[in-house]
C-alpha cells in the first residue's frame, strides 16, 4: 500500500487504485520476495535471528529500498523472525537456530512509496515427520484459501 493520495476513495473511505498503481505494488512486493529468497541459504541450524536480520538489512541496503519496520514505534529491526511458538513478530537477537527449527521471517520494504510486505516460512536443518506434516498441511491450506478468495 501508498501512504498517499493515489486512486480514489469510494463514499466508504475504500481506496480504489488505478491500475498504473499496480505497478508499484508489483515492485515494491518482489523485492521484499526478493530478500525473503536471498536469506533463504542461511537459514541453517547454528544460526542466529540476528544474523539472519544482518543478511536481511545488508539486502535491504543492497536493493535500493527501505525498512518499512526500521524506526516503526521504536523498532530497530528489518525483519520480524518467529521460531516455533512464537505465533508473529518475533524479535531478532541472539537465540541459535535448531535442527528442526521453524521459522517464519517477515520482511517490509518501501519502494517508491509503495510498501511490499510479505513472510515466508522456513526450515533450519530437517523436520520431524509431525512437524513436515504441519508444514505441508499449512502451506495447503493457504493455497486453498487463495483459491476461494474472489472479488
Amino acid at each position: 500500500m501508498r501512504h498517499d493520495t493515489g486512486g480514489r476513495l469510494t463514499r466508504d473511505g475504500i481506496r480504489i487504485h488505478d491500475p498504473e498503481d499496480f505497478a508499484g505494488m508489483h515492485a515494491a512486493g518482489a523485492v521484499a520476495a526478493k530478500i525473503l529468497d536471498d536469506v533463504a541459504p542461511h537459514v541453517r541450524p547454528g544460526q542466529t535471528t540476528g544474523g539472519l536480520e544482518e543478511v536481511i538489512r545488508a539486502a535491504v541496503e543492497a536493493s535500493g529500498s527501505t525498512s518499512a519496520t526500521i524506526g516503526y514505534r521504536g523498532y530497530q529491526h528489518a525483519s520480524c523472525i518467529s521460531v516455533n511458538h512464537v505465533v508473529c513478530h518475533g524479535i531478532p537477537g541472539p537465540k541459535t537456530l535448531k535442527n528442526g527449527d521453524i521459522l517464519n521471517i517477515d520482511v517490509t520494504v518501501i519502494v517508491d512509496g509503495w510498501f511490499g510486505d510479505t513472510s515466508r516460512m522456513y526450515v533450519a536443518g530437517s523436520l520431524s515427520r509431525k512437524a513436515e506434516r504441519l508444514v505441508q498441511v499449512t502451506h495447503d491450506a493457504l493455497f486453498k484459501g487463495i483459491e476461494a478468495v474472489k472479488p
